[in-house]
């Protein structure tokens, strides 16, 4: 439990300089996520640190996963939250996620739902500010295994679906480029380009 958690705050760690880098004027440039600007997305990804929170102290319904305001401040904020929340949270009892059909899931699971979600997010982020990310190798790795489980199938193409459908990446890409590719995510994807 102490390697998914510490994994966690690394995670968080390893983003923190590239939403740091957003400003104001970035808000409206599009992202890797589909129909998501910048806004959207930091909205996103701060409404599901604080929901991740909450869900691992208590039973909560879906709103508690709402998108929260769009700021670097806000986002920071919310990341503090997220990694004290899940470092208090009783690893015995089972998170339910609202998102998932109400079901439960093991403490350990979750905190690995959250991390891949902080790294790719993170990704999103940079690719939209024309930065790379340089996460550590054992981050990558982790990432790597939780996108592997993600499933597949025609719930990537349903409305308001987590992750796009799965892209086939080059025999020589990198692991970082399958897990994004796992995850319909374009490896190559700029702003310049989109």
């Amino acid at each position: 439990m102490e390697n998914i958690r510490h994994l966690h705050r690394r995670s968080l760690d390893a983003i923190r300089p590239i939403v740091a880098a957003v400003r104001p004027d970035d808000l409206d440039r599009p992202t890797p996520c589909v129909g998501w600007d910048l806004r959207a997305l930091l909205a996103h990804m701060t409404g599901q640190d604080r929901g991740f929170a909450a869900a691992v102290l208590a039973d909560v319904p879906q709103e508690a996963f709402v998108p929260r305001e769009p700021t670097v401040d806000a986002w920071t904020a919310g990341a503090e939250v997220v990694v004290a929340a899940f470092a208090a949270a009783d690893p015995e009892r089972p998170v339910l996620l609202p998102e998932f059909a109400g079901r439960r899931f093991p403490l350990h699971v979750v905190i690995g739902f959250h991390l891949l979600d902080t790294l790719v997010h993170g990704w999103d982020v940079a690719a939209t500010l024309g930065v790379d990310v340089n996460y550590d190798d054992d981050l990558r790795a982790a990432a790597h295994v939780q996108a592997q489980r993600v499933p597949t199938g025609a719930a990537r193409t349903a409305p308001g679906a987590a992750f796009a459908p799965v892209l086939v990446s080059a025999e020589e890409a990198t692991s970082w480029d399958h897990t994004l590719a796992l995850l319909g995510r374009d490896p190559r994807w700029t702003y310049s380009t989109a």
